[in-house]
């Protein structure tokens, strides 16, 4: 009797945990792949830029100051795992464009974590020509998202952020 496979975005998804594992992140771990075309043209976790000292080598700032896990970037040296695969791709001449990002998430202690992209890496995401991004919740279940809604989100949230500024 034939074995049952496993679906397509489940296994990327599962390549992108395994990458997750090499972050040196103190709080949590992301991994990220990226695929064109059915095969994986780029990889990328979360961690500081190149040659720069990490968390697991001298502690973590942002738990020294007890910041936020999302956010407080002023407090962390760390590339973020989606940007990392696209930087990763560039390094080596790779076009990513109309390609899929899967990206995993954990905690210090190996608990599955959010792993949505925020704004700054939606961003890149969108420039780099990513068509659409793949990841799960807490429960496994498997999120797809469309970043060409991205746009228009960033673009309202821009134009809801000039009214404010404007009093309006």
């Amino acid at each position: 009797m034939p074995g049952k496979r496993i679906p397509k975005d489940l296994y990327y998804l599962n390549i992108a945990k395994s990458v997750s594992q090499r972050s040196g992140c103190l709080r949590r771990k992301f991994g990220a792949i990226i695929v064109v075309n059915d095969a994986i043209v780029s990889t990328g976790y979360n961690g500081p830029a190149r040659g720069v000292v990490n968390c697991e080598e001298v502690g973590c700032l942002k738990n020294m100051v007890n910041a936020p896990h999302w956010g407080a970037y002023d407090y962390c040296p760390a590339v973020h795992a989606e940007e990392n695969a696209v930087i990763n791709a560039a390094r080596n001449g790779t076009s990513v464009l109309g390609g899929t990002l899967y990206i995993y998430g954990e905690t210090a202690d190996g608990k599955p974590t959010p792993s949505h992209p925020c704004d700054r890496c939606k961003r890149v995401l969108i420039n780099a020509g990513i068509e659409r991004v793949v990841t799960d919740d807490e429960n496994g279940n498997l999120l797809y998202y469309d970043v060409k809604e991205w746009v228009k989100e960033d673009t309202e949230n821009y134009k809801k952020r000039l009214e404010e500024a404007k009093g309006e």
